[in-house]
């Protein structure tokens, strides 16, 4: 694979003023001790997101248990969990004027329920602050235990999302201590627990997956009546990571788009920069907002 960036790969960052935005959003966060995936996993969109005061809380740490190979997140032996987070995240939460709030975590295979305990007391307390917030979290699997799950939705968040992020065939390469099956059973007992739970899964495209594959992926989330979809290209964030096997030109993402449209999903964002966090807000305000509220 060429280094170099096909045309529609290369982003241009505005210099001009945020009016000090990206600055006060990163003094909360240092201030509060708190992390954010835009930061660690190397997000394109980070100055674009960060200068409009969005970023996507990483609770649970900064250091993974899982040696996911698309992933620049740490790797290694996680710190203690830190309790005092959930009240810090909800400060920020609340000091940010946030509408929609996105949290995600590490992966803590260290913990007896992979922190879903922990996902519910940050939930009730972003909560307790602005109960008007729409809340977004994107779970890692628990190891498929049900009961974390269960934990999770106890909490009603608003969107709860799990990201498949390749097909099955590319399991075992991409997300070696992971299953496609345990994935997809997560969003499907999400949907069968809460019904009023929106779901939402995110795929990468480029590291060499068949149309076909990717056409099964989207018919499998149907199924199990996901409702929000997210298709971005794989962008290597570091040299110890799986390399691009292919740029997929913006013209086939619009295509996806459209089959996903019309298999029924109620919201797709796909295209070549689309993250799965990427500009969240516009489905709170097609879907949530304009019903009264979160």
């Amino acid at each position: 694979m060429s280094k170099n960036f096909p045309p529609w790969i290369v982003r241009k960052v505005s210099l001009a003023s945020d009016d000090g935005r990206r600055d006060r959003l990163e003094s909360i966060l240092r201030r509060l001790n708190l992390h954010t995936v835009c930061e660690q996993a190397r997000c394109p969109n980070l100055w674009e997101c960060f200068s409009e005061s969005i970023a996507t809380f990483l609770i649970l740490g900064a250091i993974c248990t899982r040696n996911c190979r698309f992933c620049s997140v740490a790797k290694g032996i996680p710190l203690p969990v830190d309790e005092k987070e959930p009240g810090k995240l909800a400060l920020a939460v609340e000091e940010m004027h946030l509408q929609h709030a996105v949290i995600t975590s590490v992966t803590r295979d260290d913990l007896e329920d992979g922190g879903s305990s922990h996902f519910f007391s940050t939930i009730m307390e972003v909560r307790s602050i602005n109960p008007q917030v729409v809340i977004e979290v994107l779970l890692p699997d628990f190891g498929g235990k049900r009961s974390a799950i269960e934990k999770v939705v106890e909490a009603k968040p608003d969107i709860i999302g799990h990201n498949l992020e390749t097909v099955g065939s590319l399991y075992s390469q991409v997300r070696p201590k992971a299953s496609y099956s345990r994935s997809i059973e997560l969003l499907r007992l999400v949907k069968a627990l809460d019904g009023d739970i929106y779901t939402k899964s995110g795929l990468m495209l480029g590291l060499g997956e068949e149309k076909e594959e990717i056409l099964s992926v989207m018919e499998d989330l149907r199924m199990i009546d996901c409702d929000i979809l997210t298709m971005g290209q794989y962008l290597r964030p570091n040299g110890s990571c799986l390399e691009v096997r292919r740029f997929v030109p913006p013209n086939e993402f619009d295509e996806y788009g459209k089959v996903a449209k019309d298999m029924g999903f109620p919201f797709v964002a796909s295209g070549p920069f689309v993250r799965s966090s990427y500009k969240a807000i516009e489905f709170s305000n097609r879907f949530i907002f304009g019903k009264g509220g979160g």
